[in-house]
């Protein structure tokens, strides 16, 4: 779809078969349908979804409860994660959801005024243990030159910086001398590449273990000895 008329038509077809009067372009609404003495229907238009749009929808609420946003139904590989992100965020919000197939063919995937969706306590516990995990402020808000720094990363690195300053060492004097519990465990794993088992409990930096370090050198100040490690 080209233009932002070529989904009228269908819609306004599916509001008709329903025993709506609909009219376009009315005011600054794209689409009213009224039936009977019932609450007015806004819909608000757009090709693809911007958040512009949903500030025009946001606006056509103080005019009636049941206003809808409508764009062509997306396709490819991110089309079924689209329509959930975008479902989910107009039931949040009260909106409706109304999607248009190139054939035609209209689908309702929410209507307004939905309940407000129910807090995932587990997520919610996820969120908090990470942030309580991470020492300082490392991220500034969002992505790092080499990715993100998760709490986790900072163990790996409290290790890698012990060892680059010690020397091959027993993982039980890494985690002491770290404040960081499971350095062991992190050192076995290895995710990162940076450690060599010298031997049974015993592990050394090695040379991706030491670009590692220079690569997130901007985090080491947070990861100094006693942090929490949790």
């Amino acid at each position: 779809m080209r233009r932002e008329s070529e989904l009228y038509a269908p819609l306004k077809g599916y509001l008709e078969a329903q025993g709506y009067e609909v009219k376009g372009e009315v005011g600054a609404a794209d689409v009213v349908a009224r039936r009977g003495g019932e609450e007015p229907v806004i819909v608000e238009l757009k090709l693809r979804i911007t958040l512009s749009l949903y500030h025009q929808a946001a606006a056509r609420m103080t005019l009636t409860d049941l206003v809808y946003i409508a764009v062509p139904k997306p396709t490819g590989k991110s089309a079924r994660r689209s329509l959930k992100d975008n479902k989910a965020l107009c039931r949040r919000i009260g909106l409706g959801f109304i999607t248009v197939r190139d054939d035609g063919f209209v689908e309702v995937h929410c209507d307004p005024g939905g309940a407000a969706p129910r807090r995932n306590t587990k997520k919610r516990e996820r969120l908090l243990r990470a942030f309580e995990r991470l020492r300082g402020d490392p991220n500034d808000g969002g992505a790092t030159r080499y990715g993100i720094v998760t709490g986790y990363r900072q163990d790996a690195l409290a290790c890698a910086a012990y060892l680059g300053n010690a020397g091959a060492e027993k993982g039980s004097i890494v985690a002491k001398a770290t404040g960081v519990p499971k350095a062991t465990e992190i050192m076995r794993r290895n995710i990162y590449g940076w450690f060599d088992k010298v031997e049974t409990g015993v592990y050394a930096l090695n040379d991706q273990g030491r670009k590692g370090l220079a690569d997130w050198a901007h985090s080491l100040e947070d990861v100094s000895p006693g942090g929490t490690g949790n």
